[in-house]
């Protein structure tokens, strides 16, 4: 596995330009370690309805506007955290969501994890089985898998081996196995195809379109 860690300038592009290249690199956080296969690009203000930084800067969002290649980290449905790698230059707004990968590391650590996360929702019941490919399949379940939590918003993954979080070149992968499609579950720009999976990989999580709640008659 390459342990050089990318370089900043990786990221400082747009993001429907990173995200099929981030696939086969590696998110390093501790002993625990996950090659990416499934990741999600957004866009910039007023570019992409489907991102958070569509209407602007927020408290929420603040970090997708600063330097390329830290984690975006938020909340969502009131359960999960996900994490997003920084992209463009600063001031623009814009990232990769990572949707799921492979636990090459610390795999034991993360299924732990699994079942007792430090401030989230729990994914998976204690005694059931998890296979190991369900590790990190899916945003939460790659957040829980790397200790991923609100207090790791804006950490600088390209920094050096000193950081806490390292993002690693790993094995790129062959462009021919390299998918695109539509994003999953979101409810704008539904069908703009910039989800990127390794083909015929166990780890990529399932896709599930936008389906609108409907209130009861």
């Amino acid at each position: 596995m390459g342990e050089r860690i990318l370089a900043r300038d990786f990221f400082d592009r747009p993001a429907p330009e990173v995200a099929p290249g981030l696939l086969g690199r590696v998110l390093r956080h501790g002993p625990v370690a996950v090659r990416l296969t499934e990741v999600e690009a957004y866009g910039p203000p007023g570019a992409d309805p489907a991102s958070h930084t569509y209407r602007g800067r927020t408290p929420r969002n603040a970090v997708m506007f600063g330097p390329p290649g830290h984690l975006y980290v938020y909340f969502t449905y009131g359960m999960h955290y996900c994490a997003n790698l920084v992209c463009l230059p600063e001031g623009e707004g814009s990232g990769v969501l990572l949707r799921a990968g492979e636990v090459i590391e610390g795999a034991e650590i993360a299924r732990t994890r699994r079942h007792r996360p430090a401030d989230a929702a729990a994914l998976t019941r204690p005694g059931r089985p998890l296979p190991e490919r369900d590790l990190a399949r899916g945003p939460a379940r790659l957040a829980v898998a790397l200790g991923i939590r609100r207090e790791h918003d804006g950490a600088d993954c390209c920094a050096g081996p000193e950081r806490e979080f390292q993002i690693l070149e790993g094995e790129p992968v062959d462009p021919a196995l390299v998918q695109a499609g539509p994003r999953t579950g979101v409810s704008s720009a539904a069908d703009t195809p910039w989800r990127f999976w390794v083909a015929g990989d166990p780890t990529v999580s399932p896709y599930r379109r936008h389906v609108p709640r409907t209130r009861p008659g």
